[in-house]
C-alpha cells in the first residue's frame, strides 16, 4: 500500500507544477482533467501526509522510553498508544480512498417497482415500497418525478418507474435492486392468515449521452393516447411515448407530460439508462466476485429482503441482518439498513483489492 501512496504523492506533486504552468492554463478541457485528478488525490494525501506526521511522533515518543525518569516513560508509553490508535483510523480511512470510486455514484436514478407474485396484495405493496421511497427522498431532499406508472382499482400499482434526482442518489440506493418479500394479513382476510407477495425493484444510473451512444435506426416510436387520470386532455391527445430499442427489445414509456416533445425527452434519458444497465450487468457477470462485491447481483428473482409486518421485522438476506423497527423503515427511515449495506460493500471490495 505505501509504495502506491509514494506513486500518488509524487503525481500530486507533479500536478502542482502542472497547474501552474501557463501553457496547460490555456488549455481549458486539460486544466480542468487535470485539476479534477488534483482534487481526487488532494484527501490521500492529505490523509498520508498525516500518517508520516503520526509515525514520526511514535518515534520521538519510542525514544523516550530509555528514560531513566519513571513518570516520563510512563506518559511516553501512554503517548504511543494514542498515537496507534490514530494510525490505525487514518489506515483505514486511506483504504477506503484508495478503493477506485464507481463513476455513477453521483448520478440520478430510475427506479422501478413492480408488483411479482400474490396479486392485489403485490400491487399494494408496490405502493408501500413507492411511498417508503418517495419518503426517503424527502428526507434526503431529493426531488422525485413519476415517470410511467400503471395502476390497480385498490390503491396500488402494477408498476411504477421514478425518477430520484440528487447528489449520490445511486450511492445510497443501488443496493435496494432485486426481490422484496412481504409477508401480511391483508385487510381482506377474514381468517387472519398471514399472505406472501412479492415486488421487485430495480435502480438505474441516470445515464448520459456520453454514456451510452444510441443510433436513430435502432429505435421504433409509437405515440398513443395516455391512459388514467387527466380529464379530457388523455382522451384527446396523443401525448403518450412509446420507445423501443430495436437491438435489446428494450421497451420503456412515458405519458407523465400533456407534451409529447417532453415525453420523448423523458422516455430517451430512461432508455439510455436501461441499456446502461444491461451493460453493467453484463460486465458484473464476466467477473468472478461480482455478486459477492455488489451484495448480491442485483437481478430482480434475486430475494433481497422480508418484510414481516405482524413480527414488525425486516430481514435483509444479503448481510444476515433482522431489525425489529419495520414501521420507522416504510416510513423512509431507511439510512441504518443502507449504512450496513454500504459498510459490508466496501468491506467485501477491501478484502479483494488486498488492502
Amino acid at each position: 500500500m505505501y509504495d502506491k501512496l509514494d506513486e500518488i504523492v509524487e503525481r500530486y506533486n507533479k500536478l502542482n507544477d502542472l497547474l501552474s504552468d501557463p501553457e496547460v492554463i490555456k488549455d481549458q478541457d486539460q486544466y480542468r482533467k487535470l485539476s479534477k485528478e488534483h482534487s481526487d488525490k488532494r484527501e490521500i494525501v492529505d490523509v498520508y501526509l498525516k500518517l508520516k506526521s503520526l509515525a514520526a511522533d511514535i518515534s520521538g515518543a519510542e525514544e523516550l522510553l530509555t528514560s531513566g525518569d519513571k513518570e516520563m516513560k510512563d506518559m511516553a508509553e501512554q503517548e504511543i498508544l494514542d498515537l496507534k490508535v490514530e494510525v490505525t483510523k487514518y489506515e483505514d480511512d486511506l483504504r477506503m480512498l484508495l478503493l477506485p470510486k464507481d463513476p455513477f455514484d453521483d448520478k440520478n436514478i430510475y427506479l422501478e417497482i413492480r408488483a411479482g407474485t400474490g396479486g392485489d396484495e403485490a400491487s399494494l405493496f408496490a405502493a408501500d415500497l413507492y411511498r417508503m421511497y418517495t419518503r426517503y427522498a424527502e428526507l434526503k431532499r431529493y426531488k422525485v418525478e413519476i415517470i410511467e406508472m400503471s395502476e390497480t382499482g385498490l390503491g396500488g400499482y402494477k408498476d411504477i418507474v421514478l425518477l430520484i434526482k440528487g447528489q449520490g442518489a445511486f450511492s445510497r440506493l443501488k443496493f435496494e435492486a432485486g426481490g422484496h418479500r412481504v409477508q401480511r394479513i391483508p385487510d381482506t382476510e377474514s381468517s387472519g392468515r398471514v399472505h406472501t407477495s412479492a415486488c421487485t425493484v430495480a435502480v438505474l444510473p441516470e445515464a448520459d449521452d456520453i454514456d451510452v451512444a444510441i443510433e436513430q435506426k435502432d429505435l421504433r416510436i409509437d405515440v398513443y393516447r395516455a391512459g388514467g387520470a387527466g380529464g379530457q386532455h388523455v382522451n384527446t391527445t396523443d401525448s403518450a411515448v412509446r420507445i423501443t430499442h430495436i437491438p435489446t427489445n428494450i421497451v420503456v414509456t412515458c405519458q407523465d407530460e400533456r407534451s409529447q416533445i417532453k415525453n420523448k425527452e423523458k422516455a430517451m434519458k430512461h432508455l439510455r439508462s436501461k441499456i446502461l444497465e444491461e451493460e453493467m450487468s453484463r460486465a458484473a457477470k464476466e467477473q468472478a466476485d461480482s455478486r459477492k462485491l455488489q451484495v448480491g447481483s442485483g437481478d430482480r428473482s434475486e430475494r433481497i429482503r422480508t418484510y414481516n409486518f405482524p413480527q414488525n421485522r425486516l430481514t435483509d438476506h444479503r448481510i444476515n441482518l433482522t431489525i425489529y423497527s419495520l414501521d420507522r423503515v416504510m416510513e423512509g427511515i431507511l439510512d441504518e439498513v443502507l449504512d450496513l449495506l454500504a459498510n459490508f460493500h466496501q468491506a467485501e471490495r477491501l478484502k479483494t483489492a488486498g488492502l
